[in-house]
């Protein structure tokens, strides 16, 4: 009681405390109301096809959906339940992290801060590996704390235990060692710790949680390594300068944060850096931490960016910190208008969920998916096909495939790297001679030609391809989905080259 009424009267006022809740109100009832977006779908499709790991991430996002869709059936809520109730205990952390840090009283403005933002609602209510990953993520730091801070020792081996959960989640988890070490390189009170063992047998730990995934690795001759590591670095090395690339990356993090808390956080940071710059050694220890969780990832994909497009969530970890280290500072006008801001943005998203008044041109929607099933599965009955395919990446097939009893394939099917789809065994050589359809989206509505989708393609893998008349998704009397539909008859197996090849051509 008494932290609700310093929420209203001491550092927020009335108003903007009720506007904090209606977000919170938001995200509860969207778990409700909102339909599956495609990595609902695709991590989905991971849970239904257990492994020690998988092609494009970790497995941690699959056992929390497994859990969660074992227990409540699978449907959409349980997934975004799932997805908002390890949220919630990402807050948690969050605060618990912060209190150990700051006064009570600043830590609840960290929290604050922290709820008001629209990244907690992207992890509360779209499946991905950050879900997981972020909370692991905070748990390490609390546990890294305690070792470190309070000395005990326990906490060493807890740190290494969580450190390996969060590389189950992500590989961004690789900055947690990395963190470590460098703050006990920084912090003259604490380098002593790396003339022990206890920091390394953290390590130590962390490589024997995370031997799933490295087991699978070795078990598929690397693949998920490669493809999220030296693929990217290849397409870095290109050194292409784009400056739209900086501009999208700060542009997603100014919406991730909302504009205020972000701004607050660079500000933070470069004061605190500026003020010690002759005289590190003096800095806090509280800083320095703070600091060595948030720069080497913050400032790697700030610089990659100029090169290559760094996508919205990548840099989520480094908001734990730095977050703690922004609230620390900033007054209350600021938190108001922070909380004011994020208020009416998700207010615009809660219409936008209900009403769909603006028409999203691209298959990251939650909008149309249950109809495409539908519609697909009469259109498959009626020419009696053998099977349905799609070939954008995971999504129309991901959400097909949540919607479907039967399989519903990917871009395999031509030939083309078809991420987790190439790795769950299925024998393409059984369907040679068989007829499909072939789902096709077309999400800005830009093909208007009959004939404009990639038939030659179709006409190497198949031995006649007709073009059926496209579905179209309505909201009202407006539509809102195109997808083309083709009639595939006669598939023609071409073994594929492995998937390491394909990485290296």
């Amino acid at each position: 009681m008494n932290f609700i009424t310093r929420i209203q009267g001491s550092f927020i006022g009335k108003v903007p405390f009720y506007m904090l809740a209606a977000i919170v109100f938001i995200r509860l009832i969207s778990i409700w109301i909102m339909g599956p977006m495609p990595q609902d779908a695709y991590y989905f499709f991971y849970s239904q096809h257990p492994r020690l790991s998988y092609f494009d991430h970790p497995p941690a996002v699959a056992y929390l959906l497994w859990l969660f869709t074992t227990i409540l059936g699978k449907n959409i809520f349980a997934i975004k339940l799932a997805d908002s109730v390890l949220t919630a205990l990402t807050c948690i952390a969050v605060y618990k992290l912060a209190i150990r840090l700051f006064p009570k009283f600043e830590a609840e403005k960290i929290i604050v801060l922290f709820l008001s933002t629209l990244m907690v609602s992207i992890l509360s209510l779209v499946s991905t590996p950050d879900t997981p990953l972020l909370f692991f993520w905070s748990l390490s730091l609390i546990a890294l704390y305690e070792a470190i801070f309070n000395q005990k020792k326990k906490y060493w081996l807890l740190a290494g235990v969580l450190m390996g959960l969060a590389f189950d989640s992500k590989y961004t988890a690789v900055f947690l060692p990395a963190g470590m070490i460098l703050f006990l390189l920084l912090s003259d009170a604490n380098r002593k710790y790396l003339l022990t063992f206890w920091p390394w047998l953290t390590c130590l730990i962390m490589v024997a949680v995370s031997s799933p995934v490295i087991i699978w690795n070795v078990e598929n001759h690397f693949a998920s390594f490669a493809f999220q590591g030296s693929q990217r670095m290849h397409e870095a090395a290109a050194f292409t300068l784009k400056p739209k690339f900086i501009l999208g990356l700060l542009g997603h993090q100014l919406a991730l944060l909302i504009p205020v808390l972000f701004i607050s956080i660079i500000v933070s940071v470069v004061q605190l850096i500026r003020s010690y710059a002759c005289k590190w050694s003096e800095m806090s220890t509280t800083g320095v931490f703070l600091l060595c969780f948030f720069l080497p990832i913050f400032l790697t994909f700030l610089l990659l960016s100029p090169i290559y497009w760094i996508k919205i969530n990548w840099m989520m970890p480094a908001y734990i910190t730095g977050t703690i280290l922004a609230g620390s500072l900033i007054n209350r006008k600021w938190i108001n208008l922070q909380v004011i801001i994020s208020f009416i943005v998700h207010l615009a998203l809660l219409v936008e969920v209900l009403f769909y008044p603006v028409q999203i041109r691209s298959d990251d929607t939650w909008v149309g998916w249950k109809s495409l099933s539908e519609k697909t599965n009469a259109i498959k009955s009626e020419y009696k096909a053998d099977f349905v395919f799609s070939a954008d990446s995971y999504k129309t097939a991901g959400e097909l495939n949540f919607y479907n009893d039967s399989f519903i394939y990917g871009q395999n099917i031509l030939g083309q790297n078809a991420l987790q789809f190439d790795f769950i065994g299925t024998d393409l050589s059984l369907l040679n001679g068989k007829s499909a359809i072939f789902i096709d989206s077309d999400p800005g509505f830009k093909n208007s030609e009959k004939d404009t989708v990639p038939n030659n393609l179709l006409k190497s893998y198949f031995s006649s391809v007709t073009q059926l008349k496209p579905i179209l998704i309505y909201n009202g009397a407006r539509p809102v989905r195109k997808f083309y539909v083709y009639l595939c008859k006669g598939y023609i197996f071409q073994a594929k080259k492995a998937t390491t090849e394909l990485l290296q051509d």
